[in-house]
C-alpha cells in the first residue's frame, strides 16, 4: 500500500469516529434524549426532534369551582373518563374543589388570600372580586406560560380580548370568551296564576309582581308566594329596572354600592345607595314583607326557593336567563300547564342592558401553583378537546344524556336523583363544541333574546381595572356595612326602611364612601382618556 493510501485509510477512519461520537446516540443504549426542566426545554436533545413539556412526572391539578358539591356518585364517575384522557395526553389527573354557595364570597376570597398552592380557579371580574385578588397577588402571570403550555387557547383568543384579561399590563385570566350567554337577572313566575291573577301580558314592572304575588297570598293557602332566602339581594335588579345606572365591576358585598349614571354618562360614577332608588326599594321591601310575600324568618331561611317552585309549593324565583331556559322546561315537566315566564329586570326602562363582558367568566392559575405548566396543560385540553369538553360540560354520552337528531336529550330510563349530573365549570366553555338541548327552552332565542337585542348595548368596561390600593382599609370597611345590614333592608327586615336606610347611609359615610367614590370617580377619568383619547 503507497503512503497516500495509507494516510487516506487513516483520515476515514479518523471521520468515522468522529461521526460516532456526534451522532447522539447516548454511547450506544438508545435512550432518548433528557428533559431536564419544566419549560419543556430538552438540554441534549437533537436539532431534529421537536422540543416539548416535560411530562414524565405523574401530577393531580386542582380546580376550583363554584357550586355546591354533587352528592350522587355521578361527578365522580365523569371525572374518572376525563382523568383517564388526562393521564394518556398529558400525565395528570384533575380534582375539582368546590366553594359552595353558602356564603361563597367569603369562602373564595379567604381560599384566595390563604396562599393555598390551588391550581386552577373559575373567575368573574364583575361578580368575583376578580381584579381586587389579582391587586393581593392571588393569580400568576401568564404571558410566558400561555404560548407554550396552552397553545391552542393562546392562539385562539384575539389579542384585543387578551387586552381585557390583564393586571399591570400581564395577563392573569383566561376569558371566556367564545360562548354566548344573557346573564341578566329577573323574576321566574308562573304563567298560569298570572293570568288567574288577570295578568295577561308580560310583566314589565314590580308592581305587577306584587300583584301576582297578592294573589297567590290570597288564593294559594298551601303555597309561599316567594320561598325567598336572603343570601341574595336583589337591589341590583330593582336599579336596573329604576335608573339608568351602569353596573360597574367592583364588589362591594351584599348590595351594589357604587355605579356609573348612565350610557350616556358612563364614566360618571355614583351610588344608586345615596339615590331615591334605594329609599323606594326598601319601601316597597318593607310592605312586601308586612303582606307576607315570603317567610317571617327570611333572614335565616335555607330553602332552595327553586325546588320549591318546581313543587308547585312556591310562586317565585329569581335569576339569569340561562337559568331560565333549562328551568322552563323543568317546570312544563314539574308542573304541567305552568307555562313559566320571566320578567328581565332591565325590561322596566330598557336603558341599561348591557352585553356580557368577555370576563364574566373565565379561568386563573393560583399564585402558589405547583404545577403551573401542567394545568395549563389540562386547560387548554379542557377548552379544546372535544371529548373531554363533552364530558366536563355533560356527563357519559348514554348516562347523562344521548344525541338525537343533532340535540341533546335524556336518555330512556333517565333517573334525576340517581343519574344527573354538573360540574359548574364556567372557565372555558365554547360555542363550537355546544350541542344543543331539548332540556332548554326552544323558544328562548325568538323570545328573550330577540328582545335584548333590541335595547342591549356594548359593555364599556372591559379594560377597566379599579386600583382599590389607596382606599382599600375604606372598601373593606364600606363592603361589611354592605353585608351588615343589607340582608336586613332587602328583605323589610329592618323596621322603619326610611330610617333603616338613613342608618345605612351613615354607616357608610363614616366607612369612608366618599373617599372611595373619589377615587373610583379619578381612575374612571384616567380610564376615559384611554378609550376615548
Amino acid at each position: 500500500m503507497s503512503n497516500l493510501k495509507r494516510i487516506s485509510a487513516v483520515l476515514i477512519a479518523i471521520m468515522m469516529i468522529f461521526v460516532a461520537a456526534c451522532s447522539g446516540n447516548n454511547g450506544g443504549n438508545n435512550e432518548p434524549p433528557k428533559e431536564t426542566n419544566a419549560g419543556g426545554a430538552a438540554t441534549n436533545a437533537p436539532d431534529n426532534q421537536a422540543e416539548g413539556p416535560d411530562t414524565s412526572k405523574f401530577v393531580k391539578i386542582s380546580y376550583v369551582v363554584l357550586g355546591n358539591k354533587p352528592t350522587n356518585g355521578q361527578f365522580e364517575k365523569v371525572l374518572g373518563e376525563v382523568n383517564k384522557l388526562m393521564k394518556e395526553k398529558i400525565n395528570a389527573e384533575l380534582e375539582w374543589k368546590w366553594v359552595e354557595w353558602a356564603d361563597w364570597q367569603t369562602k373564595y376570597n379567604l381560599l384566595l388570600a390563604s396562599g393555598e398552592a390551588i391550581d386552577l380557579i373559575t373567575i368573574g371580574t364583575d361578580w368575583l372580586d376578580t381584579w381586587g385578588n389579582a391587586q393581593r397577588g392571588a393569580f400568576m402571570n401568564l404571558d410566558d406560560l400561555l404560548p407554550t403550555y396552552a397553545p391552542q387557547t393562546w392562539n385562539s383568543i384575539p389579542e384585543e380580548d387578551w387586552a381585557e384579561s390583564k393586571f399591570n399590563g400581564k395577563i392573569v385570566l383566561i376569558p371566556e370568551n367564545d360562548y354566548t350567554q344573557w346573564v341578566n337577572h329577573g323574576f321566574f313566575y308562573r304563567g298560569d296564576w298570572a293570568k288567574e291573577a288577570g295578568i295577561t301580558e308580560p310583566v314589565k314592572d314590580w308592581e305587577t309582581i306584587g300583584k301576582y304575588l297578592q294573589y297567590i297570598k290570597d288564593n294559594k293557602p298551601d303555597v309561599i308566594p316567594w320561598d325567598a332566602a336572603a343570601q341574595t339581594s336583589t337591589f341590583g335588579g330593582y336599579v336596573a329596572s329604576y335608573s339608568d345606572n351602569l353596573e360597574l365591576p367592583i364588589a362591594t358585598g351584599y348590595l351594589p354600592i357604587y355605579a356609573t349614571k348612565s350610557y350616556d354618562e358612563k364614566y360618571t360614577v355614583n351610588s344608586p345607595v345615596f339615590e331615591d332608588t334605594f329609599v323606594n326599594f326598601a319601601k316597597l321591601m318593607k310592605e312586601w314583607a308586612d303582606k307576607g310575600y315570603w317567610r317571617e324568618d327570611v333572614l335565616n331561611n335555607k330553602n332552595d326557593a327553586r325546588a320549591a317552585l318546581r313543587a308547585g309549593l312556591s310562586g317565585m324565583d329569581q335569576h339569569h336567563t340561562q337559568t331560565f331556559g333549562g328551568l322552563r322546561v323543568n317546570m312544563d315537566k314539574d308542573q304541567p300547564g305552568s307555562e313559566l315566564q320571566m320578567f328581565p329586570f332591565h325590561r322596566t326602562g330598557g336603558n341599561n342592558l348591557m352585553e356580557l363582558s368577555i370576563t364574566h367568566g373565565g379561568t386563573s392559575l393560583g399564585a402558589h401553583s405547583k404545577n403551573p405548566e401542567r394545568a395549563l396543560m389540562a386547560y387548554d385540553l379542557i377548552r379544546n378537546d372535544e371529548q373531554i369538553y363533552h364530558l366536563i360540560n355533560y356527563g357519559i354520552e348514554g348516562v347523562q344524556y344521548e344525541v338525537v337528531d343533532g340535540k341533546r336529550q335524556l336518555p330512556d330510563g333517565y333517573d334525576e336523583a340517581k343519574d344527573s349530573f354538573y360540574a359548574d365549570f364556567w372557565g372555558g366553555r365554547v360555542d363550537k363544541f355546544e350541542i344543543p338541548s331539548v332540556t332548554t327552552w326552544d323558544q328562548l332565542e325568538e323570545t328573550l333574546y330577540a328582545e335584548y337585542d333590541g335595547y342591549k348595548k356594548p359593555y364599556p368596561y372591559g379594560q377597566f381595572v379599579f386600583d382599590k390600593t389607596p382606599v382599600e382599609a375604606e372598601l373593606t370597611a364600606v363592603t361589611q356595612v354592605s353585608g351588615e345590614m343589607g340582608p336586613a333592608i332587602t328583605y323589610g327586615k329592618a323596621g322603619d326602611p326610611v330610617k333603616a336606610v338613613e342608618e345605612f347611609r351613615d354607616k357608610l359615610k363614616t366607612a369612608g364612601y366618599d373617599k372611595v367614590l373619589a377615587e373610583l370617580q379619578r381612575q374612571m377619568d384616567a380610564y376615559k382618556k384611554l378609550i376615548e383619547g
